[in-house]
């Protein structure tokens, strides 16, 4: 089953837009963990575990994996959502963004070696940088456009013939590069005029949302802006609101919970 299908199903399936992201930081793990040498994988499995149910996608960010030498737990952790929770696609957040031979080993590493369904890439220099991963017709390519942090503008804002950059990143990917319905954009919830600027140039191409929960983007603003004529078409993530809802024993349900309560404040709004 292709990336995009398997999202449509699970938006329907779940009746979520929910995207958990996996970004561990074993200082912040509950005691439990302290001795424990299979700390990273353990924590990723529990919280995958635990809210499953309640989301469209999972996102582990591969920096947060690679800094610990955690590499090894990655592949388990995304093995495990595969065998555990078939159907819910995987996210390999890595921006990775090069060229030739480069960008063709950028793709073997997320699509052969860590077995992600879809990798979040850098547009920044050009087509050919992304064209490994936009071969790859059954993955999906997560593109930077807009994106949640607060110097996003010093590029992306660009006047470029009259318009900023970003729309400009938005129209070439959803016109040139989709060529095989794969692509989707990133469009951060701290910018919702952005988000709505953006869906009006690239009809139903879903948008990755990073930006609620810690980073303080508005729910409502967020779907309203950007969800398409069907109520779906987003993929709100959400990390350590998620991750370190609770930082004692009950860390797993706290987890469970909060996953459950963002898809049903954005459910409300769809």
């Amino acid at each position: 089953m292709s990336f995009m299908q398997a999202l449509r199903n699970r938006w329907t399936q779940a009746d979520s837009l929910v995207c958990v992201g996996l970004d561990p930081e074993p200082a912040k793990f509950p005691a439990k963990f302290a001795q424990d040498a299979d700390a990273v994988f353990n924590f990723c499995r529990d919280i995958v575990d635990a809210t499953a149910e309640h989301v469209c996608a999972f996102k582990p960010q591969i920096a947060h994996f690679a800094a610990l030498g955690a590499e090894d737990a990655l592949q388990r952790v995304i093995a495990h959502i595969h065998a555990a929770h078939p159907g819910i696609p995987v996210i390999l957040d890595s921006k990775r963004g090069d060229i030739g031979s480069t960008a063709q080993h950028y793709a073997s590493e997320a699509f052969d070696r860590y077995a992600a369904d879809a990798v979040t890439a850098n547009p920044y220099l050009g087509h050919d940088s992304v064209q490994p991963f936009l071969d790859r017709a059954d993955r999906g390519v997560v593109i930077l456009c807009r994106t949640s942090n607060p110097g996003a503008g010093d590029l992306q804002d660009l006047t470029i013939d009259g318009r900023p950059l970003y729309q400009h990143v938005a129209e070439k990917v959803a016109r040139e590069w989709n060529g095989h319905g794969n692509c989707s954009l990133v469009v951060g919830a701290t910018w919702p005029a952005q988000l709505k600027e953006v869906r009006a140039i690239v009809g139903d191409v879903p948008f990755l949302v990073p930006g609620v929960g810690a980073q303080g983007g508005d729910v409502e603003a967020v779907v309203s802006n950007a969800k398409t004529a069907d109520g779906t078409g987003l993929m709100v993530s959400s990390s350590r609101a998620v991750l370190y809802a609770s930082a004692v024993d009950d860390y797993a349900q706290a987890a469970a919970n909060e996953a459950r309560r963002l898809r049903d404040e954005i459910n409300r709004y769809r």
